[in-house]
């Protein structure tokens, strides 16, 4: 695979692999790519150079979809590796869909850079790029209940109510990415940061 085209995205999905961490609420970002990569009728396939499943789809200028094989604490290591392999031309061009505590459950939002509000997968990643001018989908998962630590929250599987939402959040999520390709970020910005 060669590197992206001028305009083209490199889309990152963040989780853990495994079968044992499939569906748990960390694992939404590459629930989005993965069902991104089957509305574009592909299939991520193991690159072990890029430390990632990766597929290239034809949306928009050309998007490059990727998760990261390594464990979410490691997810630097990949998005390093697939960000010297496929070049976005800006670091804007580079997407990282993930999980997030600070959101209710099933809401999505879309922002360029900030910090990692914790995010063990984003704190790897500004390791490893030391630059934050990325784009994210940010994906809610909600806080955990009571004295629940948050690993072992993040790290659960929801109840089939949780569920439905965050397969509903999923692919909201999927729909922002495909707006921030198509129709830039400001757009798909305003159209996804408005819903309550």
């Amino acid at each position: 695979m060669g590197g992206l085209p001028d305009g083209g995205f490199l889309v990152v999905g963040l989780g853990n692999p495994g079968s044992e961490l499939d569906r748990t609420r960390h694992n939404v970002g590459a629930e989005a790519i993965e069902l991104l990569a089957r509305r574009c009728g592909e299939r991520l396939r193991s690159d072990r150079s890029a430390r990632a499943r990766v597929a290239r789809a034809r949306l928009g200028d050309g998007v490059v979809l990727a998760v990261p094989t390594t464990y979410m604490n490691d997810s630097g290591l990949a998005v390093a590796a697939l960000v010297r392999r496929f070049s976005p031309a800006t670091l804007d061009r580079l997407v990282v869909a993930h999980d997030e505590l600070d959101l209710p459950p099933g809401r999505v939002r879309v922002k360029l850079g900030g910090g990692t509000a914790g995010h063990n997968g984003l704190k790897s990643i500004q390791a490893h790029l030391h630059d934050p001018g990325y784009a994210r989908v940010r994906i809610g998962i909600g806080k955990p209940p009571g004295r629940q630590s948050g690993a072992d929250y993040v790290l659960g599987r929801p109840g089939r109510a949780e569920r439905e939402v965050l397969d509903i959040a999923v692919g909201t999520a999927a729909d922002a990415i495909e707006a921030m390709v198509l129709e830039g970020l400001e757009a798909a910005m305003n159209r996804f940061n408005a819903v309550p």
